[in-house]
């Protein structure tokens, strides 16, 4: 029977949460994200309330839908299904409710419509068997090995010691470490069987002796039952035509048989309130000290001895993989060169002669380390375009003509549909200086990805970002908003300015307070519960654009250098000072103005979605180039670069003015041969001197220009020519997808 204090404490709640995510509650700001964390807490304690709440959720829903607050419904939406995973049994009508409103957001844009149409997948498979979308969770967040349900789901966390203290790093170590301590495997398989029993044999289940059972077996037949548990569901789910009757009959005869082999007990009444969590997934932190750290951890993720004993059809190209692959130049003589992909039979008599070439005095050994055929498989033209355009960003291969950001899923569905059983959350933490580590690992993984397609053959990798910034800021390249980025997603996903946005200057606060000894609560883990929540539900991505910049020196000796960027690149002029000592005699000396003589060739960009080359000529004391909108109504996929411009008025008289232009890419030079120093993604380690040029252009993607260059050297095609052959399916820019709870509301 439901309560109405309960009730009306829930529809207060509820309405709060709502006026919170308008941005009525300004003298709040520094506790968003509190009231949703605090509801989830309360169903947490009473689970018995949990059917209340989603009625309750539905309603609102109902209510957002019939006057147009669509700004509420993917919050809303976000909160139900995050309490239906932990809520069991719910009735046949509510059920009915909730799905009819999910295959309502089907007619409405992205990315209600994507959203909707995920979810009324997952409770569709929800309704047909009870429980299952708890237990494959639990299943793939805790790295429960069973050979019915082998998919794996690991959070990495990273964060750069140089950017952020000690005190933040060990606060979250000390979190992560508190959390893990009461989801240790046996646990989480036993919440598992527990849910299972829970939901499938309802009234039938003791929950009480149950849990005495528990206590009382070894591991070992803890893991046989979660086995059996795992098997009877995904079975169920296999052949759907079957009756929902035997999934429920072989629960019954795995609960029979685990209470009669435990002692005899006397049958209790039915513990209602008895508490299955949802365990906080499994976490890694890692200080990012190594530039192919993220790499070498997902490589790690892999091979670890979980993995090790599962068998598909990708095993063979794992299992000879060792880190000394890593090198960036996969193409260096002196490495030992191993054919991946082979166009012919692979048959050592087959090969071609190659004794009348090689010297006389090389002997077998000495040809042996030159080639070494290793796992030489014969891969189809669709299965090679499927892999490529599953590990890209994901937007088509050709530009759409749109100059706005793109969000949410692929534009086009790989030829081959490729199976992946394990996924990688990479979670960053810290301001605009970690994203432009991020993109540099991600255009280095790309690049190796495209060279030799195997780390995301079997693992999908999606970002997440947590912006941190401490009260002392680090760094004087940081002018205005260190977290840029952050605040545009803010802006387009407001459920996310509210929970993650909101942790920004949170997480230093609660580092503080958690390092006092009287503080020493392991049951209220704010943090790593809204990080969880974040990974479980952020799942559309929004795409950034990276940039690449090629940097010419004062020195002509020198290289020029290449690097990528994601936020902005600013450039500096050291300052001029005239001395009295340095001046020619008997000659009066000349004007100097501040900042150098720049010559500016760049391809405009225009509202109407037109491209037009210009070429200035100006004075400047600096120059900063941004690549993220600052305004909503600015939305466009291009950089933005402020120019401070020195303008001449009479005699010595000059003043400032800066000048705003977009632009599709750059070239600037010093014509007065005035060397600057390059900063990139206000990071001061990331800093170029004595340069003298650079271009900046969008980067294009790996996998697009390794196909493109095989392109050119067998069909000899102009540089102007259309894509031909497999590039035309691929993307051409790099885009850095970070996932959110909405990707962008228009």
């Amino acid at each position: 029977m439901e309560n109405p204090e309960v009730e009306s404490d829930f529809l207060r709640s509820v309405h709060a949460l709502l006026r919170e995510l308008d941005g009525h509650h300004p003298a709040f700001q520094s506790e968003r994200g509190m009231l949703r964390w605090t509801l989830h807490k309360k169903i947490d304690r009473n689970p018995q309330n949990g059917i209340l709440w989603i009625k309750i959720l539905v309603k609102e829903l109902e209510r957002a839908e019939r006057c147009n607050h669509q700004k509420h419904i993917i919050p809303l939406v976000h909160t139900l299904m995050y309490t239906l995973i932990k809520v069991p049994c719910l009735p046949d009508d509510l059920y009915e409710r909730v799905y009819d409103f999910f295959k309502k957001l089907l007619t409405l844009p992205k990315p209600f419509c994507t959203i909707g149409l995920d979810y009324a997948c997952q409770l569709k498979l929800e309704r047909a068997i009870p429980g299952i979308l708890y237990q494959r969770k639990v299943s793939a967040e805790q790295g429960l090995k069973n050979d019915s349900f082998p998919y794996q789901d690991k959070i990495f966390m990273f964060v750069d010691p140089d950017l952020l203290s000690g005190a933040v790093c060990q606060a979250l170590v000390d979190e992560i470490k508190a959390a893990q301590m009461f989801q240790c495997t046996r646990s989480c398989m036993i919440y598992v069987i527990a849910h299972a029993f829970q939901t499938g044999l309802k009234e039938h289940c003791d929950m009480r002796n149950l849990h005495e059972a528990f206590q009382a077996k070894p591991l070992d037949e803890i893991e046989h039952c979660f086995q059996e548990v795992m098997a009877a569901t995904e079975h169920a789910v296999e052949d759907m035509n079957v009756e929902y009757s035997r999934y429920v009959e072989a629960l019954e005869n795995i609960y029979s048989t685990l209470l009669s082999s435990s002692e005899r007990r006397v049958k209790s009444s039915v513990d209602k309130s008895s508490d299955i969590p949802l365990p906080n997934p499994k976490i890694s932190f890692h200080l990012w000290t190594d530039e192919d750290q993220l790499w070498k951890e997902l490589v790690q993720f892999l091979r670890s001895p979980s993995q090790c004993g599962e068998q598909d059809s990708l095993s063979p190209g794992l299992d000879g993989f060792e880190f000394q692959d890593l090198v960036p130049d996969y193409d260096c003589c002196e490495q030992t060169r191993f054919s991946v992909l082979s166009n012919d039979s692979g048959i050592e008599r087959d090969l071609p002669l190659l004794a009348d070439d090689m010297p006389t005095s090389c002997n077998a050994e000495t040809e042996h380390s030159r080639l070494q055929r290793k796992g030489c498989i014969k891969k189809k033209y669709a299965d090679s375009v499927a892999l490529l355009q599953s590990n890209c960003s994901g937007q088509g291969a050709k530009p759409t003509g749109k100059l706005h950001r793109k969000s949410g899923g692929s534009t086009i569905e790989p030829i081959v549909k490729v199976k992946k059983l394990h996924r990688a959350r990479v979670l960053v933490l810290g301001d605009d200086r970690v994203l432009g580590r991020l993109a540099q690992a991600y255009h280095s993984l790309r690049k190796r990805e495209s060279r030799r397609v195997f780390l995301t053959q079997r693992l999908k990798v999606d970002f997440y970002y947590v912006p941190l910034v401490e009260e002392q800021p680090t760094s004087s390249l940081i002018e205005g908003d260190p977290c840029e980025l952050a605040a545009y997603i803010g802006r387009v996903d407001p459920w996310y300015e509210s929970n993650i946005n909101s942790l920004c200057y949170t997480i230093p606060k609660l580092a503080t307070m958690l390092s006092s000894p009287s503080k020493s609560t392991l049951s209220e883990l704010f943090i790593i519960d809204v990080i969880a929540y974040y990974v479980r539900l952020g799942l559309q991505p929004v795409f950034f654009q990276v940039y690449a910049v090629k940097i010419f020196f004062n020195d002509a000796a020198l290289e020029p250098a290449e690097d990528i960027f994601l936020t902005e690149l600013r450039i500096n002029f050291e300052e001029f000072n005239t001395s009295k000592d340095n001046l020619p005699t008997k000659k009066k000396p000349t004007i100097e103005f501040p900042g150098a003589e720049l010559t500016l060739f760049y391809k405009k960009v225009l509202l109407s979605n037109r491209e037009k080359d210009e070429i200035i000529s100006l004075r400047s004391t600096g120059l900063v180039i941004k690549t993220i909108p600052s305004h909503e109504f600015e939305d466009l996929v291009c950089l933005t670069a402020n120019i401070d411009e020195v303008i001449k008025t009479s005699g010595r008289s000059y003043s400032l003015m800066t000048n705003t232009i977009r632009m599709r890419n750059i070239s600037l030079r010093s014509t007065d041969q005035r060397s600057f120093t390059v900063f990139l993604d206000k990071d001061s380690r990331r800093a170029y001197k004595n340069v003298i040029s650079i271009q900046v252009f969008p980067c294009l993607e790996p996998s697009y220009c390794l196909q493109k260059s095989r392109t050119k050297q067998t069909k000899l095609q102009e540089e102007d020519d259309d894509d031909i052959g497999l590039a035309k399916y691929l993307p051409k820019s790099l885009l850095l997808p970070i996932n959110t709870f909405a990707g962008i509301i228009r």
